[in-house]
């Protein structure tokens, strides 16, 4: 499931939006046969004015009433009656609005006709005596609030659904941040005894004279990155502390660490463009593993043949500092950038597809900064940028 949660997320939508439409469908029938119902209420009302005429009364007046008598019967559809000339005879179902007098309620009427007019044909009357009536309506409220009920439904469908949702990622992200943390901390732990053999030999050749001391050098150094390593996996769950410092040694640091354990076909180049040092805050530890991980990704990308240059700037605001991780290798795909983040996307034979996830989750959720691909041109290159803020 996990492998085809794109396709499963599109299916889900899918019934989700046969399921909405269907109902619109529905409910736009269920409109439609009520305003015939409607119409034929209405037009049965026309009807029951024309017989009163044709039986010769003899005061349209009271026609008129007989007819009012009849439209007392609808309680929903709103009606006007109106002469020949449009004037406003009587109403049934017209809110009108309180405190207006006979000649305000006449021009708040017309202008109800004007509006039904644009919705209906107004149902002429012919009398016996030739004068001409005419019945404007308009939709009833039920007919115009059955309009919104599917989308309202579906509104609150949705949001029952968004919230199951987040209430279920959230579940299971704190799930998956337990079984990270516990296996970090068990990692660190058995890393211990393996560290502390190889400082007993780093030791114990340091006391033979014939060994090269440049090399217990760069076996001290490897002890005290596995160390720092340890110490890394240990915190992993705990909340890091964070304090303010200058990048570019950090930096130039790993990359100077890298240059040594790395094919010597790659150039390596650090580039401070900012013209004062600025600090921001972060943890050493962490973010110095988000640069070897980003280093490293690319060096396996240029197959150990390449530039990787990091560039070191301001912000166009000034606001923070953007740190670009340049390198030449085969870059990534249009179809695959939005990927590259997700837990288990690799290119690599071996590994887990863990690592840019962690550094995009040490960034973002650790130190509130942003890490995206800015460039990727296949053949040519790929550019990932850190933007932290600066410490005011």
């Amino acid at each position: 499931m996990y492998s085809n949660r794109v396709t499963l997320k599109v299916l889900v939508i899918s019934i989700g939006l046969i399921i909405g439409l269907t109902s619109l469908v529905y409910t736009e029938l269920l409109v439609d046969e009520l305003r015939l119902r409607e119409y034929d209420q209405i037009d049965f009302f026309a009807k029951v004015q024309a017989k009163l005429a044709s039986m010769g009364a003899e005061d349209n007046a009271d026609v008129t009433f007989l007819l009012m008598e009849v439209i007392k019967g609808n309680d929903l559809i709103p009606v006007i009656l109106a002469d020949e000339n449009g004037i406003p005879i009587s109403s049934k179902n017209i809110k009108i609005p309180k405190g207006l007098n006979v000649a305000e309620q006449q021009d708040f009427l017309m202008r109800e006709i004007e509006d039904m007019k644009k919705d209906y044909e107004p149902i002429r009357i012919d009398f016996a005596n030739g004068e001409i009536q005419y019945i404007y309506y308009a939709d009833s409220n039920l007919v115009s609030n059955l309009r919104f009920a599917p989308i309202i439904q579906l509104s609150v469908l949705g949001i029952l659904a968004l919230t199951a949702y987040l209430v279920f990622s959230t579940s299971r992200r704190a799930e998956q941040n337990q079984v990270w943390a516990g296996l970090a901390k068990e990692t660190a732990h058995q890393l211990g005894t393996p560290i502390s053999s190889l400082v007993a030999w780093i030791e114990y050749f340091k006391t033979d004279e014939d060994f090269d001391q440049s090399i217990i050098e760069e076996l001290q150094k490897d002890v005290t990155r596995l160390e720092m390593i340890t110490q890394r996996f240990s915190n992993i769950g705990s909340e890091p502390v964070l304090k303010p410092v200058n990048l570019e040694p950090s930096v130039r640091g790993a990359l100077d660490y890298m240059s040594k354990r790395i094919s010597s076909k790659v150039k390596l180049g650090v580039h401070y463009e900012i013209d004062s040092p600025v600090e921001v805050n972060v943890s050493l530890p962490l973010f110095e593993w988000v640069i070897e991980n980003l280093c490293r990704n690319a060096v396996d990308a240029m197959n150990g043949v390449g530039e990787l240059n990091v560039y070191i700037g301001l912000t166009q605001h000034k606001t923070g500092v953007q740190i670009d991780v340049k390198d030449t290798g085969k870059g990534i795909p249009k179809n695959k950038i939005s990927k590259v983040f997700n837990p288990g996307y690799t290119t690599k034979k071996r590994g887990w597809g863990l690592g840019l996830t962690l550094v995009k989750r040490i960034i973002e959720e650790y130190h509130k900064g942003r890490i995206y691909i800015l460039e990727s041109v296949p053949g040519e290159g790929t550019t990932f940028r850190i933007v932290l803020p600066i410490v005011v």
